[in-house]
């Protein structure tokens, strides 16, 4: 197993990355001296035996538990469905020493750790992301949050979990389609800070897609240090923290516009990430060589790299990105790359260029 730890004072936390772990949960609940009740969030596209093993796992180590079982989908990320979990939790008794579990992907992390965060004022709360892209994203960091109909995440909080763990057994059952999804995020690491790490990704490709623990486990262990990294220096994305929105900016507009669900969050910002890079080439002196090596590693990934847009929808698609977080002052701040490994954030781009852009964004 390989640890990982998150910096961050009297919150700090450690990420243990793994195979076996969701057997060994009772223990390590245990040692982090945490209440005698406990509730799982989890969705129904997560397999029932996962949560059956957590179950027998804290319940052998004296932990009352209950199951919070929520619908599947970015949909669910909801104030509805929060307001469903917050009944469940108060009529299930749960206190402020209680706990809450997070086991699932990206859309119960966020959701759940929300709910965790404003619950009874905040209750500790534990992330087991079940799928490689919240592995390696969603379930780092303690942004929680969930959608309004304007656009992705724009109620939430920071707020951090007492432990990760990612075991890597969960992996097996990923349809490919999200398991690719996945390798969006750990390619954007590449990118954003670790060009050696790229450079790996372009050669382990294959290895990586036939889910070769090994290979897995070295991946997934340097995004989530590199993550960890970054939150430790910025926790509230107030400066270097933005680096991680790179091709998120036109990627969470795609997710919105085209209505969550058709891309997966790992499809729509790899395209944003390869039209990020088209931007970065012509404003902050990204070699086209390596523009077209970002294109092609996430092609090798098997996700997809143009989007056709109409006239209306790309005008959509620029009134989504108006309702970004990152927006200041009415103007659209993006993170570009200089080089893969390094990246500016808050960069301005000419409304007439990210136009351009998009209008070419079908090739």
């Amino acid at each position: 197993m390989q640890k990982v730890p998150v910096a961050l004072g009297s919150r700090s936390y450690q990420i243990q990355i793994g195979t076996r772990l969701l057997a060994g949960i009772g223990p390590a609940y245990k040692a982090l001296g945490l209440g005698g009740r406990a509730a799982i969030v989890t969705d129904r596209n997560v397999p029932g035996r996962y949560a059956a093993t957590v179950v027998r796992s804290l319940r052998a180590a004296g932990v009352d538990t209950v199951l919070v079982t929520v619908p599947a989908g970015e949909t669910a990320k909801s104030l509805k469905t929060v307001g469903a979990c917050y009944d469940a939790l108060a009529s299930h008794r749960l206190e402020r020493k209680s706990t809450l579990i997070a086991l699932g992907g990206g859309v119960v992390g966020d959701l759940a750790g929300f709910v965790a965060a404003t619950y009874l004022r905040g209750i500790p709360f534990i992330q087991v992301p079940t799928t490689l892209l919240s592995q390696v994203d969603s379930s780092v960091g303690g942004k929680t949050g969930v959608n309004l109909r304007a656009g992705k995440n724009l109620v939430g909080a920071f707020y951090q979990p007492r432990l990760v763990l990612c075991d890597l057994d969960t992996l097996r059952s990923l349809p490919p389609r999200e398991f690719r999804a996945g390798l969006a995020e750990i390619i954007k690491y590449g990118i954003i800070y670790d060009a050696p790490l790229f450079r790996l990704l372009e050669q382990s490709m294959p290895r990586i897609l036939r889910r070769e623990t090994g290979i897995l486990t070295r991946i997934i262990a340097r995004s989530c240090e590199i993550k960890a990294e970054v939150v430790s220096q910025d926790e509230t994305e107030s400066g270097l923290r933005a680096i991680l929105n790179f091709g998120h900016t036109i990627g969470h507009a795609i997710e919105a516009t085209a209505g969550y669900g058709k891309y997966l969050h790992g499809e729509a910002i790899s395209i944003g990430q390869v039209l990020a890079a088209r931007l970065s080439n012509k404003l902050t002196g990204l070699g086209a060589d390596e523009s077209q090596r970002i294109r092609k590693l996430f092609q090798a990934a098997g996700l997809p790299v143009s989007i056709r847009l109409t006239a209306a929808h790309q005008r959509r698609l620029l009134e989504a990105m108006k309702l970004d977080k990152k927006v200041s002052a009415g103007e659209v701040k993006f993170v570009l790359a200089e080089r893969i490994g390094s990246v500016k954030w808050g960069c301005r781009v000419p409304l007439e260029l990210l136009d351009s852009t998009l209008a070419e964004a079908g090739g």
